[in-house]
């Protein structure tokens, strides 16, 4: 277990982690007749926050593909959970919130479950699967998945609608992650030719786009307690199937470690709700004002 791949993942998740926060307060400022459209996007780059809490967004990013270049998925994966406990810290500075016993407990289920798993774990690399069905097959469930989990937030709108849609843009992120890692390699193994010559740069860019929009559009029309958990919950596990499914990521398979790896994630999802959850996390509550249509186009 590299010491830089752990620097890496943990400066990129409190880039992310800012970034959201920063990100959510610009966006609920947004017409709600953006939502689902790349007009939100254009909307956004004109406010000044938004823009550097995307600033951050794609340093937590670069932190992060390069991290994946180093190590494994299934590493990287839990420590850019973390990235709600920077999310947390921002917040309760601008509600002057405590964390409370809600804010402990989380916070300790989340480092505890990731601890937990990377110790029983022990990620490590192997030969990837080279199979493409195996990768189709994967890949097109997670995509799968967020198509569906899209066209019902679409139909429920501000009722679940921003959970589902946090959770769509997770599996992507988790993907795109996974086809960070493979750009990251091929990069290495032919230079700048040989990664414009495959698929999985360009679909780095449009799943980094989709999601984007699903994030924001989440932001946009719900709290930041009811999206980022789900979006920070859904990443690393589309992430860790990816990994072990066809990267070639191996953990240990013993019952004992099964066992520690199983509860290990259980923790870090319940730690996510907590923390997502907690009083510091801004409400989003916003007056009305023109342009903010709340019924479907």
């Amino acid at each position: 277990m590299s010491v830089l791949v752990l620097t890496l993942a943990v400066c990129a998740a409190c880039c992310l982690g800012l970034g959201f926060v920063l990100q959510q307060n610009a966006a609920r400022q947004a017409p709600l007749s953006d939502f689902l459209s790349p007009r939100l996007l254009l909307d956004l780059m004109r406010m000044p926050r938004w823009l550097g809490g995307i600033g951050l967004m794609v340093a937590g990013m670069v932190l992060g593909a390069i991290a994946l270049s180093q190590g494994e998925v299934s590493l990287v994966e839990p420590l850019l959970a973390t990235n709600l406990l920077f999310a947390l810290a921002l917040a309760r500075r601008q509600t002057k919130q405590p964390l409370g016993r809600q804010g402990w407990a989380g916070l300790a289920l989340l480092a505890g479950g990731v601890t937990a798993f990377i110790v029983a774990g022990e990620p490590r690399g192997g030969t990837a699967v080279t199979n493409p069905w195996r990768h189709w097959l994967i890949i097109g469930t997670m995509l799968g998945l967020a198509l569906l989990l899209t066209t019902y937030a679409k139909r429920s709108r501000l009722s679940a609608g921003p959970v589902l849609l946090a959770l769509a843009a997770g599996l992507l992120y988790g993907v795109q992650d996974a086809l960070t890692r493979v750009s990251g390699e091929r990069f290495s193994d032919g230079g700048l030719p040989h990664l414009l010559t495959g698929w999985q740069p360009y679909a780095v860019l449009l799943l980094g786009l989709t999601g984007l929009v699903l994030v924001q559009s989440a932001f946009e029309t719900a709290p930041l307690r009811m999206s980022l958990p789900a979006l920070t919950a859904a990443q690393p596990l589309a992430g860790i199937v990816c990994g072990v499914g066809f990267l070639g990521d191996r953990l240990r398979t013993d019952t004992g470690a099964l066992a520690w790896e199983a509860a290990g994630l259980a923790a870090v999802v319940v730690g996510i709700i907590l923390l997502g959850l907690h009083p510091a996390m801004p409400s989003g509550t916003t007056p009305s004002r023109p342009g903010r249509d709340l019924q479907p186009r």
